[in-house]
């Protein structure tokens, strides 16, 4: 079974990918064709998270063994672990944590699945569009939805976790005309 997956960017809005591989192929096999085409490093930490329909892990699929799993979860690694295992309904989502320090990610969903075609055992990349984010950014360079966890915390701090009311605000200190 061929699987047809597609990548977007939660950072770059025009930025998508498109492979085709062999469900046989394993996620270490997906994760080289990531970097690969996106001019990207191997980089300790990076992996795949399975899921569900609104995007919360289900289950993680590591680049290596970590000493910081859960004893109780299963460890699937990539390397170990077909792409057929856990991918088989067209719409089946996943992310690719690419930047484990920033903890950013691509997400993926299976568009398509096929028999009888052939690809390389690698996989292939049948369509680009864009240019990919940097892999690593500066500290100042958060991507947006880092700097809105940053606001909250940082609100969260100042105003207290009740935040503030409006009517809390004097209006007249300000010298603020209607």
């Amino acid at each position: 079974m061929i699987l047809r997956l597609t990548l977007i960017s939660t950072e770059v809005e025009d930025f998508a990918l498109e492979f085709k591989i062999d469900a046989d192929a394993t996620f270490a096999d997906l994760h080289r064709l990531i970097l690969q085409h996106c001019g990207y490093e191997e980089a300790e930490g990076q992996r795949f998270f399975i899921c569900d329909e609104k995007w919360r892990p289900t289950q993680r699929i590591l680049l290596g063994d970590e000493e910081n799993v859960n004893i109780d979860e299963d460890v699937f690694l990539m390397e170990d672990t077909n792409l057929g295992d856990f991918l088989e309904d067209e719409g089946q989502r996943l992310a690719y944590r690419f930047d484990p320090e920033n903890r950013r990610m691509f997400l993926l969903e299976l568009t398509e699945t096929t028999f009888g075609e052939r690809v390389p055992a690698e996989g292939k990349l049948t369509r680009r569009h864009g240019t990919s984010p940097l892999q690593f950014q500066l500290e100042e360079e958060q991507p947006v939805a880092a700097q809105a966890s940053i606001s909250e915390e940082l609100a969260e701090e100042f105003y207290g976790e009740d935040g503030f009311e409006e009517e809390d605000l004097d209006m007249e200190g300000f010298d603020i005309l209607d």
